[in-house]
């Protein structure tokens, strides 16, 4: 298949060959004439030669200008406008020629005349088929299905009027008459498709009506050449009787006269339109400024800037109130701050007269204005634009003009809308400023969370005589609850499960205080009594009054298999006897670590000792697991936890820790529970059967 670049190229040969050939034989024709000697030449060689050649041309200019890349509308015109610039020189070159060998026996030659008419109507008809095809972009702009049928059959008749340069001695006749009418009607019917000049600016239109007018002249002055020559001169081919000749003359003329009246109408709302387009873009410019600027002060410069340029204001400035309560942030418009400053003295002087009815309470929050005589000032309306956010007025924007009633009722609504928009794209700014800053302390979070955790033991310290098994889970992303053993020999243990009051990032620094007392205590191999009441000095010192720690405090003697311990208000220690398969809690009283401060929280602490044996479970838990309630509200209670102990108690505790994670699930029916929850699962044997 042929590309079109090889097809532009090939009709362009065939149609510089045709031309040539139609010169020659012409030449021939009049060389018979001349001599009076018959021609061999059959009458429609010639007729055909021309269709060739138009059409061949026709193919040409229809890929080469048809189907090239988007060319915009003034560059459309310009090049009409170069081409027939082109034409119009070879013409007058040709007009020269006779002009200076007038009265000379050259001038008179048919062979030198008919050659000059060859090169005036190559050349006309180039420029006439280029602007026809031209014409076609513009009509064709935003077409439709049915307007593409209708320049379908117009362009197939405007072909086939090529036939009637094929046929001789049939011009005047009614089906010429005919294709002419009807070429003539059709191509008024395609004028009025204009739609390209609604896209052009208020320049840009007045160079169209130019370019235009130069168009109509050059086919003026080619019409008027071709005939001119046709009753001056004898011509073997006369493009004055050429049907399709004239139906392009009449066509393009058509089109430009219509685009020229369109054009000329249009003028006067040009610079309506173009106003309104820079409104839009303005808009535009504020709706995106939340998107690509990094501070709201620059959102104010195009607000400022946006309205400026809209209502044509003299001068202008911006208030912006300060969150601080300090002066408020002013931007300024072709004013000073010393005009500002007698301007607000003048109006706080009661001699600005109010316009709108109302009082300025009423008035708010809409837009105010005013008639201004303020003596030694330049200006005489001002325009008053409050910006809210949220009903707040964050500051208002003050337009000013030096002529009365300056500013009608379309100038205060495409303010509003300005000052709107600005407002929408200056609460999205803070908002998304609010995302950026919340994202900061979810990455703050995370790495707390990631201390909190490190704060946890990866391993529970433990011998061959009992198997340890601990899981905690926060709420938020950080909590309080804490867990943690220390090996003071090789038979002593110590153990202990704490929960911080509150939750979150406050309960999760005073867990770290916890860890670092536990640890500094617990080296002293201190009994449980004496650790209770230096943890709760020790936590006196930093807890603020508001917080607490609960706490269960366990001393473990593998050797003995005995057991010390201590409650701080703590849940009470679920404890399994495997010999009975009997369940308890290990009550006792005692109050939260830091809820008293000083020597009587002695009082309060109660030492519990006794012996465990083999297979025997102790759980310890906080109260997060308790109190954890389902969508009914039901809790699920010490009873639950009890009972789920008795019935799982033959696992090991890794999975009798994994059961109850996913009991708890089960009964909450959620994925997370509502407050921190933590266990530590200890279950004693006799070292001689080894690890389970």
């Amino acid at each position: 298949m042929l590309s079109q670049k090889y097809i532009s190229r090939l009709s362009l040969l065939f149609s510089i060959a045709s031309w040539l050939a139609l010169l020659v034989i012409d030449m021939i024709i009049i060389l018979g004439t001349v001599n009076r000697i018959p021609s061999q030449i059959s009458p429609e060689i010639p007729g055909f030669m021309l269709a060739l050649f138009f059409f061949t041309l026709f193919v040409y200019f229809r890929f080469k200008i048809g189907k090239a890349e988007s060319i915009n509308f003034i560059d459309l015109l310009w090049r009409v406008f170069a081409g027939g610039l082109l034409t119009t020189l070879v013409s007058f070159l040709i007009l020269f020629i006779f002009f200076s060998l007038r009265g000379k026996s050259l001038i008179s030659n048919p062979f030198f005349v008919n050659f000059l008419y060859h090169i005036n109507l190559g050349a006309i008809s180039a420029f006439l088929i280029s602007t026809f095809t031209y014409w076609k972009r513009l009509i064709l702009y935003q077409k439709s299905k049915k307007l593409l049928k209708f320049w379908k059959f117009f362009e197939y008749l405007l072909l086939l009027s090529i036939v009637y340069s094929v046929i001789p001695n049939t011009y005047g006749t009614v089906g010429f008459n005919i294709i002419m009418a009807t070429l003539f009607l059709m191509g008024a019917v395609l004028s009025v498709n204009l739609k390209w000049i609604a896209y052009l600016n208020f320049k840009q239109k007045w160079k169209s009506i130019l370019l235009l007018l130069l168009v109509a002249l050059y086919l003026w002055h080619f019409l008027t050449t071709l005939f001119e020559a046709s009753e001056s001169f004898f011509l073997v081919t006369d493009l004055s009787q050429n049907a399709f000749i004239l139906a392009l003359f009449a066509f393009i003329f058509l089109y430009a006269v219509f685009s020229l009246l369109v054009l000329l109408f249009n003028l006067p709302t040009s610079s309506v339109f173009e106003r309104k387009l820079e409104e839009i873009v303005s808009f535009q410019r504020l709706s995106q400024s939340i998107q690509t600027e990094k501070k709201e002060e620059r959102v104010y410069d195009i607000l400022l800037e946006s309205a400026v340029s809209a209502v044509m204001a003299d001068a202008a400035w911006l208030e912006i109130n300060r969150v601080n309560g300090s002066q408020p942030l002013i931007l300024q418009s072709n004013i000073d701050e010393e005009m500002i400053g007698r301007l607000k003295s003048k109006a706080q002087k009661g001699k600005i007269r109010e316009l709108l009815d109302g009082s300025l309470e009423k008035l708010r929050p809409n837009i105010q204005k005013y008639q201004v005589r303020l003596d030694s000032t330049p200006y005489r309306s001002v325009l008053v634009v409050p910006l809210l956010i949220k009903e707040e007025e964050i500051g208002r924007m003050i337009l000013l003009k030096e002529v009365d009633d300056g500013f009608n009722r379309e100038m205060t609504t495409i303010i509003k809308s300005f000052a709107n928009q600005a407002c929408i794209s200056l609460e999205n700014f803070r908002l998304i400023q609010e995302a950026l800053e919340n994202e900061r302390y979810k990455e703050e979070l995370k790495i707390a969370q990631e201390v909190q955790k490190s704060l946890l033991p990866k391993e529970l310290k433990h011998n061959d005589k009992f198997d340890i098994s601990a899981f905690s889970q926060s709420a938020a992303e950080v909590g309080g609850d804490y867990y943690d053993t220390y090996q003071i020999d090789a038979d002593n243990f110590a153990l202990i499960i704490g929960d911080v009051s509150g939750k979150g990032t406050s309960a999760a620094f005073h867990m770290s205080q916890m860890k670092g007392i536990f640890h500094s205590l617990v080296q002293l191999n201190l009994n449980s009594h004496d650790f209770l009441l230096y943890a709760n000095q020790a936590l006196s010192r930093f807890l603020d009054r508001t917080s607490f720690i609960t706490v269960s405090f366990f001393l473990l003697n593998t050797k003995d298999k005995s057991i010390e311990y201590v409650r701080a208000g703590h849940c009470p220690t679920l404890y399994y006897k495997s010999k009975s398969k009997e369940s308890y809690y290990l009550e006792s009283k005692g109050l939260g670590l830091g809820i008293i401060r000083n020597s009587t929280y002695n009082n309060y602490v109660e030492v519990n000792r006794f012996t465990y044996e083999d297979e025997d479970i102790m759980v310890l838990y906080s109260d997060g697991i308790i109190e954890a309630r389902n969508k009914k509200g039901e809790e699920f209670g010490y009873k639950r936890l009890e009972n789920f102990l008795k019935s799982h108690a033959e696992l090991s505790v890794a999975d009798l820790e994994k059961a109850l994670i996913d009991e708890l699930y089960r009964f909450c029916e959620k994925e997370m529970l509502d407050d921190d929850y933590t266990t530590m699962i200890i279950r004693f044997k006799n070292s001689k059967k080894g690890n389970n």
